[in-house]
């Protein structure tokens, strides 16, 4: 295979790409990685705190699956944009996934 549909060609520039994003997506996952953030901040001060590693366990998980909505909300968001072609998704959740 000469060109992965996973890599876009180097005509491609960052600025290209970025651009591809609604105004509406940039806004939904920027928010979604603000929610993260403060989940691990505030696992962060439960370790600082001395909370029981069940409770810090319980917190990491929620910040975890935050992320992992944000990732596939970015999947989506490539496929539908025309960035990655929807019989790749699936190379492309195991690639990083």
């Amino acid at each position: 295979m000469s060109q992965s549909k996973l890599n876009p060609p180097q005509s491609t520039t960052a600025q290209s790409t970025r651009s591809a994003l609604s105004a509406d997506d940039m806004r939904a996952i920027t928010s979604r990685l603000r929610r993260a953030e403060g989940q691990v901040r505030a696992v962060a001060r439960l370790i600082e705190e001395g909370e029981s590693c069940d409770v810090v366990a319980q917190q990491l998980t929620a910040a975890r699956r935050a992320l992992d909505r944000t990732f596939y909300e970015m999947v989506g968001c490539a496929v539908q944009h025309g960035q990655i072609a929807p019989e790749n998704v699936s190379a492309m959740l195991g690639k990083y996934a």
